[in-house]
């Protein structure tokens, strides 16, 4: 008998934290799988024996936290542990730009990039991710803090260039407890959900080591993060479980198969005798290993997931990665050797613009940020002719990174490391920098021989990383620094810390492996959490926007199911219910899963709210034998404001064009056949000329084939609340009529909205009197009614059954309408 779970969640990276997390929360059974090890604080490598072993190769007995990949035209570092990449990446949490998030823009290389989210749709868990993830800007005006040459510097490279410069939001405690005064090496109190790992943490030192793992605990990482909180909540966290395939399982759900890693067992030891496969089954199962281990196992599974989509392997790139080096800069006042090693590895970003911000012929976007090195080797830095330190950096690391792909990898770092220092490799005036931004998303994932392969090259990039190289070309004069590629580079490749895409989301199944929410299509229940997902590159360092994406999954995997959560543990503080009400989950009972790290307040999440349908969340709590459907829908057209009659306001020549996307989900499709109103919620986006563009809804409900007191004639009605850019509130009312008439009328009929905007938030009740601002026309087109077409899910047992009573219903509904004409 395999064992058994709500979920499983394959990876402790920012979508399996979080996923892991919040299912956790909301009562659910919840085993997350981490094929490395926890790394408490002071349990980081540092010394050349202890690096040597640093390295992901289980077969040859390390079970480190570097894994290295390495493809055709570029190569990749990221990490194996629990916390994922969290462990190795620099804190920033900065937000993909609103303009970037293109829709079906060609791409160099003849593909098109597509998000079928908005900034809208990410931003209410934008907030919460930044809540928990603690992020706070460099505090860069406080001693001892102030006395940062590089970021300072920046500001002036920056300002000298006509650039804009930041200092982003920084995972980091400089502060003992959130809104405290920040300083050196200060005792951290720990959070209401605890700290997984026991081992009392410290505030930043500035010691430049968040690349190769905090020994402070200074950085809120995932393990001190969502992790701790999972686990205060229940969730099983296993290390050293690494998956090898997952499949379908017969009757629903998914099997897991896995293998448990042993780190005392030596060198070779594996190798000679294979740790056994062993089984997990659950309902749901998450995918949350990293754009390689996702896009791999996928592509290993594929035979056990026929339909799966065509689109599985492609969109992959490297997020625009590029690093370069300054070379004998100084510090502001051109006297000291400006110390790179000094503070976090990033404190500031520096904004490229691109031409979706209105800027003509300025291209894509990009970010430029400072780097740094570990400021425990300032003992082998000494000033001296850095015409060859490069170099002889790159070489060493380079080395390093192809042995492991080797038979029988060198694991002695020690006299590699001697060459490495030579005269010194490293010097306190030189300073890397960082780029990275909108790359043409045009490589492909596949398997070969068994292994990942990865197609890409910067070919069609090439304009992105000529501009990245010619503004840190310009820092460097502007710094009186000498400027140095990447030797790399010269070959073409890039080294990459942000791979994304090979599984990404996409409108259709023809366009993407996962919908808006993470669910693959045709496989309910199976779901996409990080990079993988991501259908082009997210611009700005994207670990905020995957775990951002991780959270909008969560609320919609919890919502699918209406569920009722337990009473929260003792010590959790509860959140605002606008604060849940902003991450577009509402109610009146217990919450379940907020995604707040505070944990959980009164008031159902996913249920009817005070005011609102009775049947919007679904049926009663705790019912678990119900089916939920769920399909997005899209609509176009113009209104014109002071007018209040919809074909008026469509034809006028001032009108402006208004647009929705609404995901629309019955909870419990049974009951909403049953009841008159055929009631089901409406998430998603309303994008407005005249309200301050695109706006999320932050309530909504949908009414298929209404009674409107005649037999011949049904409603599809729509009622959404949003705020206009001034944050005003307003109401979106609409409705489609369906008349008798011939079955000519079915389909201008039900793709007719007839809609009206409203002053203030207006229940149905209330509308005869509520002021008018507006009033048009919308209409679905026949294209975006085919990609509609797609999106029909179901979640719960009888799926295609519940599907075929939607269908049964819809079509006696438009029977009794324009039938009678037939007879």
């Amino acid at each position: 008998m395999f064992e058994h779970a709500d979920a499983v969640v394959i990876g402790s990276g920012f979508g399996g934290s979080v996923a892991a997390y919040r299912l956790a929360e909301a009562g659910r059974s919840v085993v997350l799988l981490e094929r490395g090890r926890a790394f408490p604080p002071g349990g980081f490598p540092r010394s050349p024996a202890e690096m040597g072993k640093a390295f992901w190769d289980p077969a040859a007995g390390l079970h480190g936290m570097f894994d290295v990949w390495r493809f055709k035209g570029c190569d990749s570092v990221v990490s194996a542990g629990l916390g994922g990449g969290s462990l190795i990446y620099a804190n920033v949490l900065l937000r993909k730009d609103e303009r970037w998030f293109v829709h079906d823009q060609k791409m160099l290389g003849g593909d098109h990039e597509s998000w079928p989210v908005s900034r809208a749709d990410l931003d209410p868990h934008y907030d919460v991710v930044e809540r928990m993830l603690g992020g706070t800007p460099y505090p860069i005006g406080r001693a001892p803090f102030d006395d940062t040459p590089k970021t300072h510097a920046m500001q002036d490279a920056a300002a000298e260039l006509g650039l804009h410069c930041t200092l982003p939001p920084l995972a980091i405690s400089f502060a003992p407890r959130p809104g405290g005064e920040p300083g050196v090496s200060l005792p951290i109190a720990d959070a209401p959900y605890g700290n997984l790992h026991g081992v009392p943490r410290r505030t930043c030192k500035l010691c430049g080591e968040c690349d190769i793992g905090c020994n402070e605990g200074s950085k809120n990482s995932l393990d001190h993060t969502y992790l701790s909180a999972a686990a205060h909540h229940g969730a099983d966290l296993r290390t050293g479980h690494e998956v090898k395939v997952i499949r379908p399982r017969r009757g629903g759900g998914y099997e897991v198969d896995y293998v448990v890693h042993d780190p005392e067992a030596g060198a070779g030891a594996e190798a000679k005798n294979r740790p056994p496969l062993q089984t997990i089954s659950c309902d749901r199962l998450v995918l949350g290993a990293g754009t390689y281990g996702t896009s791999f196992l996928l592509l290993k599974s594929r035979a056990s997931f026929p339909g799966l989509s065509d689109a599985l392997g492609t969109r992959f790139s490297g997020n625009g990665d590029l690093l370069t080096f300054l070379l004998k800069a100084k510090d502001r006042n051109r006297v000291r050797p400006l110390d790179a090693s000094k503070g976090p590895v990033i404190t500031t970003a520096i904004r490229l613009p691109d031409e979706l911000d209105g800027v003509p012929g300025a291209g894509r976007g990009a970010y430029i940020e400072d780097g740094g090195y570990p400021g425990f080797v300032d003992w082998m830095v000494q000033p001296f002719d850095v015409s060859d330190q490069i170099e002889r950096a790159v070489k060493f690391l380079w080395t390093r990174f192809t042995e492991f792909f080797r038979d029988a990898p060198d694991t002695n770092l020690s006299q590699e490391l001697s060459d490495l220092i030579g005269d010194g490799a490293l010097s306190v005036s030189s300073l890397p920098l960082l780029g990275m931004g909108r790359d043409s998303a045009d490589g492909r994932l596949a398997l070969k021989d068994g292994r990942l392969s990865a197609e890409w090259t910067t070919e069609s990039s090439q304009e992105l990383f000529e501009r990245l190289r010619k503004t840190m070309q310009g820092m460097a004069d502007v710094l009186g620094a000498d400027y140095s590629d990447n030797p790399v580079w010269f070959r073409k490749r890039i080294v990459t810390v942000h791979p994304l895409g090979g599984a990404p989301m996409g409108a259709h199944a023809g366009e993407g492996v996962c919908d808006a929410y993470g669910e693959v299509f045709g496989f309910p229940g199976l779901y996409i959490a990080d990079g993988a997902a991501m259908p082009g590159p997210v611009g700005p360092n994207p670990s905020l926007t995957i775990a951002a994406f991780a959270d909008r999954m969560s609320t919609a995997i919890l919502d699918s199911e209406g569920r009722e959560k337990p009473s929260p543990p003792s010590g959790d503080v509860g959140g605002s219910a606008a604060q849940h009400r902003a991450a577009g989950v509402t109610g009146a009972g217990p919450v379940a899963g907020t995604g707040s790290p505070q944990g959980t307040v009164d008031g159902s999440a996913y249920g009817p709210e005070a005011g609102g349908p009775a049947a919007v969340g679904g049926p009663p709590a705790g019912a678990a034998d119900r089916t939920s459907l769920s399909f997005t829908e899209e609509m176009k057209g113009f209104v014109t404001y002071g007018t209040s009659d919809p074909r008026a306001g469509e034809l006028a020549r001032d009108r402006e064009r208004l647009s929705f996307r609404l995901t629309i989900t019955a909870g419990d499709v049974g009951r909403f056949l049953a009841e008159p109103e055929h009631t089901a919620r409406a998430e998603g986006w309303i994008d407005a000329d005249g309200h301050g563009g695109r706006r999320p809804v932050q309530r909504g409900w949908f009414n298929l084939f209404a009674p409107d007191g005649a037999e011949d004639r049904r409603l599809m009605k729509y009622r959404l609340y949003f705020t206009d850019g001034e944050d005003r509130p307003r109401t979106l009312t609409g409705q489609k009529n369906v008349l008798h008439g011939p079955p000519t009328r079915v389909w201008p009929d039900t793709s007719t909205l007839y809609v009206r905007l409203l002053e203030g938030h207006v229940a149905e009740e209330d509308e005869e009197d509520a002021p008018i601002a507006g009033a048009g026309v919308l209409h679905i087109q026949l294209t975006d009614f085919a990609r509609q077409l797609t999106t029909f899910r179901t979640s719960g047992p009888d799926g295609a059954g519940a599907m075929l009573d939607f269908g049964r219903f819809f079509a006696g509904e438009l029977w009794e309408v324009y039938g009678p004409d037939l007879i």
